[in-house]
């Protein structure tokens, strides 16, 4: 356990372990099921369950009636067979009779229109009512079961996703633009109301970015995001803080979504003791294995150090429009690379599949064919290897030297109504950039644009719209240290009031990249490619006067900029004006990362082969459908079938090694 007056952290419950487990929902089945439950979990190495997401109705079927006879009974049964607890705090799902007794504690939407009970994550963050209902049932579960040896960690709420444009929100929109600007002219200033003469007389006049008739104020709709995360963080921060003060030795975490517009990880994460994510990739995505990747880095970065995949599927989901399963052996695989890249616990939505409701085609750990069901045996055989080789990676770190810049300051900014064109979009850019560097098989963290960067020697910045000055002037003094700088398309266009920079981009920026003159964005059609000589570039073009002593490393070769810098260099910074075809991104960051300084895990790595070092381990990962033969200097024994390695390891399709060195 953490030592008085220190936060606890993931390692107080994993205790030197890897979790392994999943959300448990047994209120949904006969408690007989319960017995064969904990069997079940027994024989598959289940160490950890989480419980109680969704339970409001259940823990309070009517307004200050709690019945917790039946949580009590299972919180008991769990702990007698060994199995941890990751209780949660069931807010997410506010009972329908808060809904009928408060009606504004459900939110609305841009238009006006009520969001019903009947689903989940039926509450307005702003509502007085949702959270002295919320803080209650809050206090009332931590206080039973504060102490209750089963417990590990505290779970907050669920996917925290909800934007509300109602009543209450808009009076702590309002409050929260008083604290940020003080003054009406002030806020006039900062979102340029003058435009479409829109400016305020008083706070009291300003509603959230409501349906309008035509285009909407941008900065208006950056600061209403700004809020929506931050009244959802203070929701996360209150019940957080009541679970703290009766069990202040167990840690406490909620679940991000992956790359969720709605919220600033970055600042989520500085108020959890342990960070963790939900993933689904898509089986029938032949790049899932490196979305994955990506979601993992940005998790560990988020972390700084080992982190919890809180959800995933052992199979299909049931939200897209064809929903594949998981063909055998990829759903090992992928919980693997997450161990690789840093987490210390892997869990799944959910343990037993449901049989009624809107997610029982939704995957489990137990499906439908029940024991003999290929899903079970493959979560036995995954619970077996976390067994193995939990006591030489849980806690352990990786090293990058290379870092992505990320941050959804920029993000928001960038997805306006009014924009260049709305065929760029920040995730995808950002992924196609991460795809590159992970095909290269360079390692790499994220990063927030102002973070101390000295540690990393290669600075990838995909895309960031919008840059306070001290970032700027972070990332310009870390490429005058000697960092290789290599920066993407529609970076350092505005300031944080969304203000369009002096030039069109920021007069540092343009000095670093040897930009003289920024003329004109020339932004392509759907299926427009630009040609760069060498290359294609696809979305994105641009007009741009070199400054002396930059060269161009491509140009454009075609249309109305041909001749001109298609990919600028200027000392050891590269400029990239449009989003090359893969491999040609592929080619030219690993040039960067090569002079850099920057290495693979693994030299000579096939490209569906991925090899990432975490404390002394080396994971290898096949992501392809054939088997391959990887050269592994030296000798290793493989944790997961312990047998030694001696030069080279042959992994069949979707294969693994987990390598320690002898």
């Amino acid at each position: 356990m953490s030592t008085p007056g220190t936060p606890p952290t993931l390692a107080d419950a994993t205790r030197g372990r890897i979790l392994f487990g999943g959300d448990y929902n047994p209120e949904q089945w006969p408690q007989e099921v319960w017995e064969e439950d904990v069997r079940l979990m027994k024989e598959a190495g289940v160490t950890s369950v989480t419980v109680g997401v969704f339970s409001w109705a259940r823990i309070e079927p009517r307004p200050g009636v709690r019945d917790f006879g039946w949580l009590d009974r299972l919180m008991d049964l769990l702990h007698t067979h060994g199995i941890g607890v990751v209780l949660a705090t069931p807010t997410a799902s506010p009972p329908p009779w808060l809904g009928r007794l408060h009606p504004g504690t459900l939110p609305v939407d841009e238009d006006g229109r009520t969001e019903w009970w009947g689903s989940r994550q039926h509450f307005a963050p702003a509502s007085p009512d949702y959270r002295r209902a919320a803080a209650a049932i809050a206090e009332a579960v931590a206080a039973r079961y504060a102490d209750h040896p089963a417990l590990l960690m505290w779970h907050i709420n669920n996917e925290y996703c909800t934007y509300d444009y109602g009543d209450d929100a808009a009076r702590a929109f309002r409050g929260w633009l008083t604290d940020r600007y003080g003054t009406p002219g002030a806020l006039n200033d900062a979102w340029g109301s003058a435009f479409w003469g829109q400016s305020y007389d008083t706070f009291d006049e300003i509603l959230p970015p409501r349906r309008a008739h035509y285009l909407r104020n941008p900065a208006q709709i950056l600061d209403f995001r700004r809020f929506s995360s931050d009244m959802l963080l203070e929701c996360f921060r209150a019940e957080r803080d009541i679970v703290r003060r009766h069990a202040p030795g167990i840690p406490v975490t909620t679940n991000f979504m992956p790359l969720f517009f709605g919220q600033d990880a970055w600042e989520w994460s500085r108020h959890e003791d342990v960070v963790s994510v939900d993933t689904y990739p898509d089986p029938a995505d032949p790049h899932a294995g490196q979305y994955q990747a990506m979601i993992a880095d940005m998790t560990r970065s988020q972390a700084g150090g080992p982190w919890m995949l809180m959800e995933q599927a052992a199979g299909a989901v049931s939200w897209r429009d064809v929903n594949r399963p998981k063909p055998e052996g990829l759903n090992r695989l992928w919980s693997l690379q997450s161990v690789a890249r840093g987490a210390d616990a892997v869990c799944y939505f959910q343990w037993r599949q449901s049989r009624q409701g809107a997610e029982k085609f939704h995957s489990a750990m137990v499906s439908h064919a029940g024991e003999r069901g290929r899903g079970f045996l493959e979560t036995k055989r995954i619970g077996a290897d976390l067994a193995r080789i939990g006591p030489r990676a849980a806690g352990t770190r990786q090293r990058a030297e290379a870092v992505i810049l990320h941050d959804w300051h920029a993000w928001w900014g960038s997805a306006q109504e009014a924009r260049p064109s709305r065929l760029v979009a920040y995730e995808d850019v950002l992924r196609a950039w991460h795809r590159a560097l992970w095909e290269a098989h360079i390692p790499v963290d994220f990063a927030h644009p102002a973070q101390d960067l000295d540690a990393y020697r290669l600075v990838v910045v995909p895309q960031l719209y919008l840059l306070s000055d001290d970032a700027i002037d972070a990332l310009v003094a870390r490429v005058r240290a000697g960092a290789t700088l290599v920066c993407g398309f529609l970076t350092g266009i505005a300031d944080t009031d969304d203000r369009v920079r002096p030039g069109g981009m920021d007069a540092r920026l343009r000095e670093l990249l040897g930009i003289d003159v920024l003329h004109e964005w020339w932004p392509l059609a759907e299926g427009e490619r630009a040609d760069c000589g060498t290359f294609h570039g696809t979305l994105w073009s641009e007009e741009i006067q070199p400054a002396p002593g930059a060269r161009a490393v491509a140009s454009y070769a075609s249309g109305e900029l041909a001749g001109l810098p298609a990919v600028l260099r200027h000392g050891n910074a590269r400029y990239v004006s449009t989003l090359p075809e893969p491999e040609a991104l592929r080619g030219l960051l690993e040039d960067a990362a090569r002079e850099a300084g920057v290495a693979p895990a693994l030299d000579g790595l096939p490209l569906q082969v991925e090899a990432v070092r975490r404390g002394p381990l080396l994971f290898v990962l096949n992501h392809g459908r054939d088997p391959v033969t990887v050269p592994v200097p030296g000798t290793h024994r493989d944790l997961l079938t312990d047998t030694e390695v001696r030069e080279a390891v042959r992994l069949p399709r979707f294969g693994v090694a987990v390598l320690d060195p002898v």
